[in-house]
């Protein structure tokens, strides 16, 4: 893989010209581009693309505090290992935002893939189709993350019935939701992307996040799309890596919370 060039072609398609489908939104503001969510009881929102330099950052940090903090909503700013200037991750600090973990911008050729994706025994993988599934998504999400995901019940019970937006799917011990994971495709670039994917402790090490990758490339190549990329917590990159997903940069959420909104996730 030509590691730069596929780094270019993700930070134009998914970044400089991202799109979103509802109830997610678009808003390119001098040189700033914002992901919002326009959901009845918010979402996750943020930063995500940056033109700065060392004489405009501190006044576009103080913009974006001022914007979010009249909607009310708790942000982050994702800030590639690229991103301009070099030391906006001190100024974010200074700001008050918070870094949350580092993580590793991973990609793979999806034609590449040469692992072995069969489901175990014992495991079905079943996609997610109506309400009772996103819940099941979310209860997964809760016990193996440890924090709320209210804020993904409300993007998925939107997206539900648009499987061209993407698509969950639940591994399955009986009636036992052992695992959870998402793809999300975007139209009109070569890439999907892949989220979650985290398994209950006792059931790790049986190939489950494994197979639920290779059903979700599958999904994405009957789409058309030549790519996968995650943001990978350390947990899944060595899982990524033997899988021939390759590095291409980090990424690292610096999160602001305005004083009137409660210290918890969208």
């Amino acid at each position: 893989m030509d590691v730069a060039a596929v780094l270019a072609r993700y930070d134009r398609q998914l970044r400089r010209d991202a799109t979103a489908l509802p109830p997610a939104r678009i808003e390119r503001d001098g040189a700033v581009i914002r992901w919002l969510n326009d959901a009845e009881e918010g979402g996750w929102e943020a930063v995500f693309w940056s033109d700065l330099d060392e004489s405009t950052a501190d006044a576009q940090i103080a913009h974006e505090k001022a914007y979010f903090t009249a909607r009310r909503q708790r942000f982050e700013w994702k800030h590639h290992a690229y991103d301009r200037p070099a030391d906006l991750p001190a100024r974010l600090i200074a700001a008050g935002f918070e870094p949350e973990e580092e993580e590793a911008l991973v990609v793979a050729e999806i034609a590449g893939l040469a692992a072995d994706f069969t489901v175990p025994d014992g495991i079905e993988l079943v996609p997610v189709t109506d309400a009772a599934g996103v819940e099941r998504v979310v209860a997964v999400h809760n016990e193996v993350f440890g924090i709320d995901h209210s804020w993904l019940r409300r993007e998925m019970l939107a997206k539900l019935g648009n499987p061209e937006a993407g698509v969950a799917v639940l591994a399955m011990a009986g009636d036992r939701a052992v695992c959870a994971a998402r793809v999300d495709f975007h139209p009109g670039t070569d890439f999907a992307s892949l989220w979650g994917g985290g398994t209950l402790p006792e059931w790790r090490g049986r190939g489950i996040y494994r197979a639920l990758v290779g059903y979700r490339a599958r999904l994405a190549a009957e789409r058309g799309f030549r790519y996968l990329q995650v943001d990978s917590s350390p947990d899944s990159q060595p899982i990524l890596r033997r899988l021939g997903f390759v590095d291409l940069t980090t990424t690292t959420p610096y999160v602001y919370t305005p004083p009137s909104v409660d210290n918890q996730p969208p």
